[in-house]
């Protein structure tokens, strides 16, 4: 008996051992891949482009102000992004620098938040879909918020969670406040987490309890909420009123407090946008969420109260229409639904401990390695196709490249007008352009029905840098694939083809214009 205590013991240290590995292999993993679309240094896309030109050109008071191109970020984003390019100098480097350390500090705190928490097996089946699906990896690496949103709410769940129930002292209690103010400078979906992990963990506080829990959080609360008006008042509250952001956000809302059809369809969508599950393979994933919120709630009680209580305080923001629950404005919310999905397939791969007393075991066994297996190595599979092939969205800057190596002196430059635009004029500088050397192109040139060549005439008339230039670079980026078949019979109207580079998502024309 005592021979066999001994062996489980060293059974299940070995085990523990593997997994401890197996854990820190996955993290290096998705450290490396990151680090890898980091260096592979695309170019900055047009949604990039807005908010590196708002960083590029205002001081860090100005940043307070509401920012140009239809664009929103929390002021303290934006500030280590101005430190950021003032330090290390205005490159694609410099401003993704921030979103990969938020990208690579998320991995470890979510390997932290799960490590005791959650089931053994599930840590590491959490570690690789989130080290792998696209979107947190993608995002890793993006001139956006949205992976130091992920960032912010994982230190904030460390911070909170293990202070549940416990009275803390006056420097500490303030000390928490503080840092909650950072959080919400630095992300505006901080403030759901904060107040979703408050209220869960006096929720599961023994009720003896729960009123010296309150009592004692209540001056950290209340630096929360003032805190969060300020900023509300300074930023977020002009981002509210823009009315672009408006029309963008509108249809993304409830139609009332009982939309129940839209609560499962938004749901349903997470699994696509922002977790990365597409086809088949995000049906399969709800289901291995489903049964992580019944195994996590009868294993883990007050752990699936905190992981879902952000989700839920996200939803009643969604509901009174203040913030929209779509895409990558939740991505901060993809851990806690990782960790729950991973706790589902845990609970149906820990069947095989059983094997052997029933048939109902053996069916839950197999049906969690398939369930395991259909989550796992899509994931794992797009994270190896980021390795192969970076993602690159609009390259625009090889094409301005190389037509300032093929351009002739006498030659201008037509930016198609929209995103061409704004990627031109944060890589104007660095090109030696000046505001004369192009032309922001008309809206109409890509409209079949208001093109015309009297059109194209009466715009090149109005616009001096046209005028006696007999040779013009056309370039465009961010059509769609509707829009790119359009160009080449367009230009052809007016001229003869001279030249044509294309990259990802950016082409240009070299015409000699009739």
């Amino acid at each position: 008996m005592i021979y066999r205590l001994k062996e489980a013991r060293l059974h299940h240290g070995n085990s523990s051992t593997v997994l401890n590995y197996l854990c820190l292999t996955i993290l290096l993993f998705g450290i490396f891949v990151r680090l890898v679309q980091y260096f592979s240094n695309r170019s900055l896309w047009g949604d990039e482009t807005y908010l590196a030109l708002n960083i590029v050109n205002r001081s860090y008071l100005e940043l307070l102000q509401p920012l140009d191109y239809s664009q929103a970020a929390p002021f303290g984003f934006l500030w280590v992004e101005k430190l950021a390019i003032q330090l290390l100098g205005n490159s694609e480097y410099s401003l993704r620098l921030f979103p990969l350390i938020a990208g690579i500090v998320s991995l470890i705190a979510l390997y932290k938040l799960g490590k005791g928490r959650v089931s053994a097996i599930a840590l590491p089946v959490a570690l690789v879909l989130f080290a792998c699906l696209r979107h947190p990896l993608y995002y890793a690496t993006e001139v956006k918020q949205y992976s130091s949103d992920v960032m912010v709410a994982l230190l904030l769940c460390l911070l909170l969670i293990p202070l549940q129930d416990k009275i803390l002292g006056k420097g500490h209690t303030l000390l928490i406040g503080l840092l909650g103010t950072l959080a919400i400078c630095l992300s505006h979906p901080a403030i759901f987490t904060l107040g979703g992990v408050a209220v869960a963990s006096l929720v599961t506080t023994s009720a003896e309890r729960r009123k010296a829990v309150f009592l004692n959080r209540l001056p950290a609360y209340f630096i929360w909420i003032a805190s969060f008006g300020v900023v509300y008042y300074l930023t977020i509250a002009n981002a509210m009123s823009s009315e672009s952001l408006q029309n963008a956000w509108g249809p993304e809302y409830p139609a009332s407090m009982f939309d129940i059809v839209w609560l499962l369809d938004s749901l349903g969508r997470f699994f696509y946008r922002p977790l990365g599950f597409h086809g088949k393979t995000d049906g399969i994933a709800i289901a291995a969420f489903v049964i992580g919120c019944i195994a996590c709630f009868r294993k883990h009680r007050v752990m699936f109260l905190v992981l879902i209580a952000p989700m839920v305080a996200t939803l009643t923001a969604t509901y009174l229409h203040k913030y929209p629950f779509r895409g990558r404005l939740v991505l901060f919310l993809t851990p806690f639904f990782i960790l729950i999905m991973a706790e589902g397939l845990a609970f149906l791969l820990a069947q095989f401990q059983q094997w052997r007393r029933s048939w109902a075991n053996k069916v839950w066994t197999i049906a969690g390695a398939v369930l395991a297996c259909l989550v796992l190595l899509p994931a794992i599979a797009q994270a190896t196709d980021f390795l192969i092939s970076p993602r690159k969205v609009q390259e625009i800057r090889p094409v301005i490249e190389y037509i300032k190596t093929h351009q002739a002196p006498t030659d201008t430059i037509y930016l198609n007008d929209g995103v061409a635009v704004h990627q031109f004029r944060y890589y104007a500088d660095r090109y030696g352009y000046s505001r004369s050397d192009y032309v922001e192109g008309y809206a109409d040139f890509m409209n079949p029905e208001a093109f015309s060549l009297q059109n194209w005439e009466n715009f090149k008339q109005q616009t001096s840098q046209l005028q006696g230039q007999p040779r013009v670079w056309f370039l465009f980026s961010g059509l769609k694939d509707s829009q790119e078949v359009l160009v080449k019979p367009r230009l052809d109207q007016i001229g003869q083809e001279l030249d044509f580079f294309h990259q990802p998502g950016a082409f240009t024309y070299l015409y000699q214009l009739e």
